[in-house]
């Protein structure tokens, strides 16, 4: 695939992502806000349309990095995935240990988007989309977000339900434009 054609590949799995980010952020509008919550099927059906789109959108991110002709990275994909198993452990066990936070599957889809914005990132810059500062830059942007999202995951269960409320949406937000700002670098060549 040429460059222009990963890119755009790129777009539309950020573009499903993005989706993905909405009916999980409006599920959890619903499901969990301080009054009158919605419960049950009436709220949990947001989940299928989610899930769905956030496999197809790594399947596509994926697809497309595989297909990419690279002639430089800022890091070796392996190094990517073992950096992202790791982290997922060390957070897990300190979040437990230290504060007795439940692990959930937020910690893994954190981690998980983290690795998938930062593998694009480094596709990108090895196709030459994206210059070394680009590619810095958009690596410590998605490292700083997934720091303050890792904070949004450790300090939920100790916040009231209004200030919970709010902190457990910031991930989705802040996952979704940060997707959307990659999409629009990439399109434009950095």
């Amino acid at each position: 695939m040429t460059a222009g054609e990963v890119t755009r590949e790129f777009g539309y799995g950020n573009l499903w992502l993005i989706a993905c980010c909405a009916f999980y952020l409006l599920w959890w509008l619903l499901a969990f806000k301080p009054v009158n919550p919605v419960h049950g099927i009436r709220s949990g059906w947001l989940l299928i349309p989610a899930s769905l789109a956030g496999v197809i959108a790594v399947f596509v991110v994926i697809r497309a990095g595989l297909q990419a002709l690279v002639t430089q990275s800022l890091f070796a994909t392996q190094h990517l995935l073992l950096a992202g198993a790791i982290s997922y452990v060390v957070v897990a066990l300190v979040t437990y240990l230290a504060w007795a936070r439940p692990v959930t599957a937020e910690l893994f889809l954190i981690v998980g988007w983290a690795v998938l914005a930062l593998y694009q990132v480094n596709t990108l810059f090895g196709m030459q989309v994206f210059a070394r500062p680009q590619a810095v830059g958009f690596a410590v942007l998605v490292l700083v977000v997934l720091a303050g999202c890792l904070v949004c995951y450790t300090v939920y269960y100790r916040l009231d339900a209004v200030a919970g409320y709010v902190v457990g949406a910031v991930p989705l937000v802040l996952g979704a434009v940060v997707m959307g700002v990659l999409t629009y670098a990439g399109s434009t060549g950095g």
